[in-house]
């Protein structure tokens, strides 16, 4: 049921729904009408729907019921490593052919073809263009494959062995050294605290073949699997090819039972310290009894889903209040019933630890609970979340022929795998529409009395760093916190009145004094009295998405050298504080049911707006853009909030050695720049100033001057005019400076090679940078993206599969036309420290490679493949064309290269990355960084303060945040 899972994380917006006469609770959900779901003889489960967004493509899914937790004690480890395997030769491709194939038809490895395992599952992701017929034939061919095809060749495991390792080496750090902890208790001696995915080190060294292959035999069968197959496709074919590729899997003749683990109950409440000197946040963490999770199958149990809902949100509205008042006990926090493990839900409550303290963290996150469990919430409240709830099902609604094929296939997965309800879109609506509005505030503070635990079993956890400044507090000081709020008598929450909407009358309009249309794009552009030009480009690419942008020269580089800082901060500072009279919580009440967005947006050389809308809200929108530029807020008391956060953050990011890497190479690339950015320092951000930072908005923020605005989406050129007229023509236009200043910004020349040494873990980064001048154009910058890619396909081919050197190499870049042209290549390598140099070796043999010879042609075809296939899909989709239409603005570039693409793809020759290679990867001018662990070998572990046991007793439910 994807409505109710997003709601709280959707932008939240409305309209009100007209109740009609309500369904019959008792009725069984249905299936969505527009999913074909079978089952084969076999056991196997599929799922197709056909839907052409995007168009000439097809979502694949292999989904198998089997992960970690089935492991024998002998295979830990053997579940991921299986999905692995299935990359690496089966019946009908030979190691690397799968993975050749798939970027030869448009697919990239790692960005669209990819898999995951997990505690109870295992899902193989694989979108197929579907431009050629044969391609879905041999897509399900995959698939089928994976299913019961994989070889388990003995030297491709022993070859991928060091390729699984390094991706355990990269996963080592602060926070699984906390997990490792952590987890025994959270889930009380459960089988998952002990079958993490990535396994044991030594039983991934050290395995037989034969093992793995118990494991692939036993679990990898069609009575635990499902195939789905969305997209632009004939449900008819698909189904033929589907029961072709399918039937013929056969089940063990005697398989073993698929239990899912159960977690023990807590047996006394408990409170755990656990620290490390470089974890990056302080949290806290209150983890209430597991319960056992069941998904809707009647209307009522949807209803009761709903009310869920609804307190939930009113709940999180509260919480984040709390860390925007003056002084507030934490930095961020929730409290929610959260889906744990499979079958499994527990209430959980958490905060970041900020300025206040762990323990005040605590009071407020559980008493504000016990506020809303003992005197509930308020008529407002309920019927703001209502407008917001019933606006998003509504968007939901209006795009459902517009919905990505990927978002279906999600909801199919989580069917398949959880039993979630999956009545589609028009019954939710229709469900919405009928109940929504006859739910009471009554019932819902019910709801959320019985969903807020008081006086039970529970499990509390400090985890953090005890080397930031923060005040660790010992197991009975949390235990004996959370006690005394539990018993808290509250007082009512108070509910501040706010104004029906943003403004009372709309500012004098401007007018349109000039328009021009060019058809080829399908752009109007307007000249407006104010002397704003906005660009206007109505689409059907969304049913209900409008997207706005503006931009000019100026941005950061206009502030001199001691006011760098306030720059960097402004629009961040001035969005913390809201406009008008309305603090940004306000505004989130005063806008509950629209959908509506806009922000500042203040760069290095240019400075404007970004925003989008729904197609009713876009004059709320305009107002918005409006009121940031004609009056910002001061808020002293939400700027000090801000500045304490940030703060707080500062003081523990410096603990990863991450950020000393990403630090030593900035300053040694850019010799100390003032204006390159840096890891924040807690001194740094002493410096800034309100008063400043409202002069900025004064100097740069409160004028129109020289501004082109840009809407892409759906809507009408005769009602967007008027208003565009009205709020954007109203805009005051006082004449500034709209030209960036060049402060001389360069990069070091020569080769230049430093080592930083940090970090517990016995794990190595390397980062390399080339950097130089460029002459920017289209074409040029076409044959830098094509290096950057084809280097990417050969790093992972000899770094990864040949070699087993890396997890994953990382291959970026691009071109920059201001404040001069440049071009930056970077490459990053994380690998053992004893493979450092191997690693820096075996790139460099690539890069001369492509040198000496150029790219191979497979290689090209590849990458024009996968772009061609991107390039279909961004042709209709709003983001794209708002952005791209944007940058020929800033760029002053012809927008109508747009629409050439394709013939540019076409064009690119080999010879041209050859040139591009030469020109671009200067071995006498680079800089190299290369982080060392700060001890050769480390066993030391994270601290951990003896478990504080009073007598009641509880465990609760999901991975601690940051897992």
């Amino acid at each position: 049921m994807k409505l109710l899972k997003f709601f709280l994380s959707a932008a939240l917006a409305c309209c009100a729904f007209v109740a009609s006469a309500a369904p019959e609770l008792a009725s069984q959900l249905p299936l969505d009408p527009l999913v074909k779901v079978g089952k084969l003889p076999n056991g196997l489960t599929y799922y197709i729907r056909q839907n052409q967004r995007p168009e000439k493509r097809v979502e694949l899914r292999l989904v198998v019921r089997a992960g970690s937790v089935l492991e024998d004690e002998d295979q830990l480890g053997l579940a991921h490593f299986t999905e692995h395997m299935a990359f690496n030769g089966s019946t009908h491709f030979k190691r690397h052919e799968l993975v050749s194939w798939l970027q030869s038809v448009g697919v990239k490895f790692g960005a669209d073809l990819n898999a995951y395992t997990s505690f109870d599952e295992t899902v193989y992701m694989l979108p197929i263009p579907v431009d050629r017929k044969e391609n879905l034939d041999k897509g399900l061919l995959v698939l089928e494959d994976w299913a019961q095809g994989v070889t388990f060749n003995d030297a491709d495991i022993d070859s991928e062995r060091g390729i699984v390792l390094e991706e355990l080496r990269l996963g080592k750090g602060a926070t699984d050294r906390m997990n490792k902890v952590l987890l025994p208790k959270i889930f009380n001696g459960s089988l998952y605290a002990h079958r993490l995915p990535i396994g044991k080190e030594e039983i991934l060294k050290t395995f037989k073949p034969e093992v793995i292959r118990r494991f692939y035999k036993d679990w990898y069968r069609p009575d635990l699997m499902a195939v789905m197959v969305v997209g632009d496709v004939d449900p008819q074919e698909a189904e033929r090819l589907v029961i072709s590729h399918f039937s013929r899997l056969v089940n063990p003749a005697n398989p073993r039972p698929r239990n899912y683990a159960e977690i023990p109950e807590r047996k006394a409440s408990e409170a755990i310290v656990v620290t490390d000197r470089e974890s990056p946040s302080n949290l806290v963490t209150i983890r209430y009894p597991f319960m056992q999770r069941t998904e809707s199958k009647t209307v009522g149990e949807y209803r009761k889903e709903i009310v869920e809902q609804l307190s939930a949100a009113m709940l999180s509205q509260r919480i984040a209040e709390l860390s925007q008042q003056s002084n507030p006990p934490f930095l961020q926090g929730y409290s929610s019933m959260a889906k744990a493990v499979h079958g499994y839900r527990s209430f959980v409550s958490s905060a970041v630890v900020g300025k206040a303290g762990a323990l005040p963290a605590i009071r407020a996150v559980v008493e504000e609970g016990e506020r809303a469990r003992q005197l509930g919430f308020s008529a407002a409240e309920l019927e703001r979340t209502k407008r917001s709830m019933a606006r998003y099902v509504e968007t939901l609604y209006n795009e459902r022929d517009k919905t990505e094929s990927a978002v279906h296939v999600a909801e199919y997965t989580r069917h398949f795998l959880d039993g979630e309800s999956m009545p589609g879109i028009e019954n939710e609506y229709n469900y919405h529409k009928d109940l929504l509005p006859g739910v009471t505030l009554e019932e819902v503070n019910a709801q959320v009395r019985s969903a807020i635990p008081v006086g039970q079993k529970k499990l509390i956890i400090f985890m953090g760093n005890d080397k930031s400044g923060t005040v660790v507090p010992d197991g009975k000081q949390m235990l004996a916190t959370v006690d005394e709020a539990e018993k808290a008598t509250m007082a009512a929450h108070e509910e501040k009145a706010l104004a029906a909407s943003l403004l009372a009358h709309p500012p004098k309009p401007g007018r349109i004094v000039k328009e021009s249309e060019d058809k080829a794009l399908g752009v109007t552009e307007l000249l407006l009295s104010n002397g704003v030009k906005v660009l206007l480009k109505p689409t059907d690419f969304k049913n209900d998405q409008v997207l706005m942008n503006s931009t000019r020269f100026g941005g950061q580089s206009m502030a001199d050298e001691g006011d760098i800082v306030n720059a960097r901060y402004a629009s961040a500072i001035l969005a913390s504080m809201g406009v008008k009279d309305y603090a940004p919580l306000d505004l989130q009440k005063i806008l509950a049911g629209r959908s509506v967005r806009s922000a500042y947006a203040i760069g290095n050389v240019t400075e404007g707006f970004g925003g989008g809308s729904s197609s009713a809200d876009v004059e709320t929108m305009l107002q918005l853009a409006y009121l940031q530029m004609t009056q910002p807020r001061r808020d002293q008391a939400l700027f000090d909030v801000f500045i304490d956060k940030q703060q707080e953050q500062a003081r523990n990011a410096l603990a990863r050695p991450d950020a000393v890497l990403v630090d030593t190479m900035r300053t040694t690339l850019y010799g100390n720049h003032p204006r390159v950015p840096l890891t924040p320092r807690p001194e740094e951000l002493d410096g800034i100033r309100l008063d400043r930072v409202m002069e900025m908005h004064k100097e740069r923020l409160s004028s129109a001057y020289g501004m082109t605005f840009v809407f892409v989406g759906s809507f009408e050129l005769a009602k967007i005019k008027p208003l565009i007229a009205t709020y954007i023509g109203g805009m005051p236009a006082t004449k500034i400076p709209t030209a960036y200043k060049d402060r001389n910004v360069r990069p070091v020349r020569g080769v230049v090679k430093k080592e930083v040494r940090r970090g517990r873990e016995a794990k190595s980064q390397v980062d390399i940078a080339f950097t130089g001048d460029a002459k920017v154009d289209e074409v040029e910058q076409m044959r830098l993206r094509a290096l950057i890619e084809i280097m990417q396909i050969k790093a992972t081919e000899a770094l990864r599969e040949q070699r087993g050197l890396v997890y994953t190499a990382s291959i970026t870049g691009g071109m920059g036309r201001y404040p001069y042209g440049n071009y930056s290549i970077n490459i990053g390598l994380p690998t053992a420290p004893e493979n450092v140099d191997k690693a820096i070796e075996a790139t460099f043999a690539e890069v001369r490679k492509l040198q000496e010879k150029g790219p191979e042609e497979a290689d090209l075809a590849k990458v024009k493949e996968n772009w061609t296939a991107n390039y279909r899909k961004a042709l209709r989709e709003n983001g794209w064309w708002a952005g791209n239409l944007q940058l020929s603005v800033v760029n002053k570039t012809d927008p109508k290269l747009l629409l050439r693409q394709n013939e540019m793809i076409a064009s690119l020759t080999a010879a041209d990355v050859q040139a591009a290679a030469k020109r671009y990867f200067d071995f006498n001018n680079y800089v190299q960084v290369v982080l060392h662990p700060a001890e050769e070998k480390s066993d030391a572990k994270p601290e951990a303060s003896p478990v504080a046991k009073p007598e009641a007793a509880a465990e609760a439910g999901k991975l601690p945040a940051g897992s």
